[in-house]
């Protein structure tokens, strides 16, 4: 499939061809139609990857307190290679789509293949000809007359509704759109359907005089002339709200805002502003400043949004999912005017000129721009980047199919067996196809999938590598060595007891290799120490201190269902090490975990090993 992409380090955008996703669980599978380009988000995103270093870092100091950490952390060399890494993967870019459906998990029951749905979220929502979107980031289209190239503006419409809701507005109510661009257009229609007094202003004659057209009962291009009419239309008092949704570093719209509204009004920053406030204005009046936090509550939440994990109704009305139908309802009983806000479309092959019209480089104004798909698109889950090739080891060659290619993999795994004589990397699989196409063509693969079962089963495989989340692994290297491959699994093998059973069965009767990656055994002073010790005929006495830092505790690793935790994540390795120094298996073990405020996920702990030899060990 095709799929727009962003490089990190200079911002260039191109069309691509890359693997399509397969069906995840908790997700629906959709055949894109139109996505629709945010002049806003993705604009100010052109603009930061076009930056130098030295420009990204004056612009984003909380990224360069990241690589600051990391070096303190894990040392120079490598924070440069992580840093490398970020600038060399691809942006995939959009996050406001709707296609029809092509494919159902079997965990899903309310949306069937044939319906057309609305799509979110960066990552999700891509401009690609195919996406895998989590159930709750999807909203379907009700019945009616609605075009998918309308429904393609949903996400930016949830943006806009969820402002109102943060604002408070009710029926009846004098509010101010400071901003008609996209996200302004749509604040105007939606408060003219909620029965709200609307007063729009922008700089740009062209957007305001659209917004009048639209619904919107007074408009203004001069902040002063502004000022003046929301006292008119208010009878003197004020705005009851004020929404901004105006993209600008300046501050003026926030402080416009503390001017024009009413005593203990609600101010709401729904578009990315200065909010360098003059306190005097928000103080006399006791102003209310919010800041709209996206498409709605269940945004940034894993649980939600990966997850499925609904809120309830009754305890949270509206939800970014909610939102989403909310707008779609409005848009199909006509009450939202999508199709004058579209200004372009463009297929897909030339969405590079997207890029130009919304960062100015094209020369002429825009507002509603679409990327159109189309109907019959490569629906491919692999891609061959070059033909087959005799390994140099000839018949006793390692021929590797790797299924993951995150960070660990690609920074440290697959560069160190690219340097193993005789090893061939046949194949690469992801769940993203970019991120598999990038892995496949940085090292040379023959091909990239998002499909494991090709890797799996391809005869040309005789090694499958595994560095997945945690959670895939069991499954992964069962399906693996039943089928005949040997395998190696990076930590842990597995997350449960039941899970290490099957795997212990099926290795036991498999003719094939299972090796785990834990490599502190194998380090050159570790086999010195090994040798040193050798001499020794009594048990020992071992102590292995660990002081890595802490990561958040919303980080994956921390996820009982994906990662495990990083007892089972990490610690695995030492206690591997000190079996190894040993020269015993563990027959007890004892630990105790130190509380804490939550901070260190409860991976603060002490844990006490008894050897079959009488050593003992201390992690």
């Amino acid at each position: 499939m095709r799929q727009v992409l962003q490089q990190p380090a200079t911002g260039e955008i191109s069309v691509t061809e890359v693997p399509a996703p397969r069906l995840l669980p908790g997700c629906v599978l959709v055949r894109i139609a139109a996505s629709l380009v945010s002049a806003g988000t993705e604009r100010a995103s052109a603009e930061f990857a076009s930056k130098n270093l030295a420009q990204k870092a004056k612009a984003r100091p909380d990224l360069v307190r990241e690589v600051i950490n990391k070096v303190r952390r894990d040392g120079l060399l490598s924070a440069v290679s992580a840093v490398r890494n970020r600038l060399d993967q691809p942006t995939a870019l959009g996050y406001s789509s709707a296609g029809t459906v092509i494919g159902v998990a079997e965990d899903i029951n309310d949306i069937k293949v044939g319906d057309q749905v609305a799509c979110a979220g960066a990552g999700y929502a891509v401009h690609a000809e195919f996406a895998c979107v989590p159930r709750l980031l999807v909203a379907k289209v009700p019945s009616g007359s609605v075009v998918l190239d309308e429904v393609a503006f949903t996400t930016v419409g949830a943006v806009a509704l969820h402002g109102m809701r943060i604002a408070e507005v009710k029926l009846g109510d004098t509010v101010a759109v400071i901003g008609l661009g996209l996200l302004g257009q749509l604040a105007s229609q939606l408060l003219k359907a909620a029965g709200c007094r609307v007063l729009g202003m922008d700089i740009d004659p062209g957007r305001a005089k659209l917004a009048a057209r639209l619904g919107a009962d007074i408009v203004s291009t001069s902040a002063e002339e502004f000022r003046d009419l929301c006292l008119h239309w208010s009878n003197g008092r004020g705005v009851d709200s004020v929404l901004i949704t105006a993209e600008t570093s300046s501050s003026a719209p926030v402080n416009l805002a503390g001017e024009i509204a009413r005593d203990r009004g609600i101010v709401t920053a729904v578009g990315t502003v200065g909010i360098d406030i003059q306190r005097k204005a928000y103080y006399e009046k006791e102003l209310d400043f919010r800041i709209s936090r996206s498409y709605g509550p269940g945004r940034y939440d894993t649980a939600f949004e990966q997850k499925g994990r609904d809120y309830p109704i009754g305890y949270v009305r509206w939800t970014e999912t909610r939102n989403m139908e909310g707008f779609l309802q409005l848009l199909a009983e006509g009450k939202i005017d999508v199709k004058s806000l579209i200004t372009h479309r463009f297929p897909v092959e030339q969405a590079h000129g997207a890029y130009e019209l919304i960062t100015g480089k094209a020369g002429e104004p825009s507002l509603g721009v679409l990327i159109t798909y189309p109907d019959h698109p490569d629906d491919s889950s692999d891609l061959e980047l070059k033909r087959p090739e005799r390994a140099a080891g000839g018949s006793n060659a390692v021929s590797i199919g790797w299924l993951g290619a995150g960070a660990f993999a690609t920074g440290i795994l697959i560069p160190a067996a690219k340097q193993v004589p005789g090893v061939e990397l046949v194949g690469v699989c992801t769940a993203n196809g970019s991120h598999s196409k990038l892995a496949a063509e940085k090292f040379d693969f023959r091909y990239c999938t998002t499909e494991e079962e090709k890797i799996i089963d391809d005869p040309s495989v005789s090694t499958v590598a595994i560095s997945t989340r945690h959670h895939l692994h069991a499954a992964q290297v069962l399906a693996a060595l039943r089928a005949g491959k040997h395998v190696f699994c990076e930590k842990p093998l597995c997350l449960t007891e039941d899970e290490l059973t099957e795997i212990a069965r099926t290795a036991a009767s498999a003719q094939s290799l299972l090796t785990v990656g834990f490599n502190r055994r194998f380090a050159p002073m570790a086999r010195e120490m090994k040798k040193f010790l050798s001499a020794v005929q009594e048990p020992f006495l071992l102590n292995y201190r660990v002081n890595a830092g802490f990561i958040p505790a919303d980080n994956w690793v921390n996820d009982p269902e994906q990662g495990g935790g990083r007892i089972l994540g990490e610690v695995c390795h030492f206690i591997d090490f000190l079996i190894f120094l040993a020269g015993s298996q563990p027959i007890e073990v004892l630990t105790r975990s130190v509380s804490d405020t939550g901070r260190y996920s409860g991976d603060n702990v002490v844990i006490a090993i008894q050897f079959l030899n009488g050593s003992q060990g201390t992690v």
